[in-house]
């Protein structure tokens, strides 16, 4: 078959595409959602997600590369700034925007900022952007309507879809509508079985930041950072019963959150331990030892030096 020089290979299309949205709107679910695997680590905490990582959606006719970035806020620290420097970074090297917006809360400043920055971004760029009312599932039909209505009248969106990455409504539709703005490609931007570019240290810190986040204070989650030491195989073993010795530490800011994190008697810095593990031991395919140390950086957040040492 002659190639269609208009869309491509035989009408294919790759490209790119950011999902944004206040903190905790349900983007990182959504990013695992369409991929099919966790490739960005979910938290009930705002602010979870540090890297840009991307998960690749692989069709008969398409390739979506999803950019995940940090919730687009007002910052109020070194890191915070940015954070948001990032993600408007990449709303200018994508190929459409995804802007989420939980249709379990009332359209707020958080959104309204947002929704200025991607029209000012729009005026000197005409990228597409699609309204996504996340957590669909999370309210009745009457609420979800009203909302549909809310964010209509917030924008000018390229299209609006409900959705539920946790019940998994409407997923699929999101995937399409946003494929449907991606630019006309000779094939695939990536190798159809590969699933992200993120390198395996960074996903595992990313696995022992979600462990560690669940089920403590809300001071912590900006105060986190974790940085992978070393893998190394351990010496002595038989070849049919290897093990990873992954070395990791976990810095905070200060004694108390330190303590925190520990937990009485070591307990609770076990069960990060064991939670964050099950999750390494998929990603690298191997039997690990998780090797986690908490160390104090004080102020890290504020601090030039201490932020590129911890790969910000």
């Amino acid at each position: 078959m002659s190639e269609d020089t208009t869309t491509g290979e035989q009408g294919y299309v790759a490209g790119f595409a950011c999902l944004v949205g206040r903190p905790n709107a349900g983007k990182s679910t959504l990013t695992n959602a369409l991929v099919g695997t966790k490739v960005a680590i979910t938290s009930s905490k705002p602010q979870t997600t540090r890297h840009t990582i991307r998960g690749i959606v692989s069709g008969e006719h398409s390739q979506l590369i999803l950019v995940d970035t940090p919730g687009l806020h007002k910052p109020r620290t070194l890191l915070g700034q940015r954070l948001n420097d990032l993600v408007r970074e990449t709303l200018l090297e994508v190929d459409v925007i995804g802007f989420c917006l939980p249709a379990n809360q009332r359209i707020g400043p958080g959104d309204q900022f947002i929704a200025r920055e991607l029209a000012e971004l729009r005026r000197g760029k005409r990228t597409p952007v699609v309204a996504l009312a996340t957590k669909s599932d999370t309210v009745d039909k009457k609420r979800l309507a009203e909302h549909l209505i809310a964010i209509d009248q917030l924008g000018d969106w390229s299209d609006i879809v409900p959705c539920s990455a946790t019940r998994g409504d409407q997923v699929s539709i999101v995937g399409e509508v946003l494929a449907s703005h991606l630019p006309p490609s000779h094939g695939p931007l990536y190798p159809d079985d590969q699933l992200t570019d993120e390198p395996e240290l960074v996903m595992i810190a990313e696995l022992v930041r979600e462990a560690a986040l669940e089920g403590v204070r809300d001071e912590l989650p900006h105060s986190l950072a974790v940085v992978v030491e070393e893998i190394v195989p351990r010496e002595g073993r038989p070849d049919d019963k290897p093990l990873l010795d992954v070395r990791v530490n976990v810095f905070v800011e200060r004694d108390s959150q330190k303590a925190i994190v520990i937990g009485r008697g070591g307990s609770r810095l076990r069960e990060v331990g064991t939670n964050a593990r099950t999750g390494i031991e998929a990603l690298l395919g191997e039997r690990v030892h998780l090797d986690l140390h908490v160390k104090v950086a004080k102020d890290w957040q504020r601090d030039p030096k201490q932020l590129g040492r911890l790969g910000f």
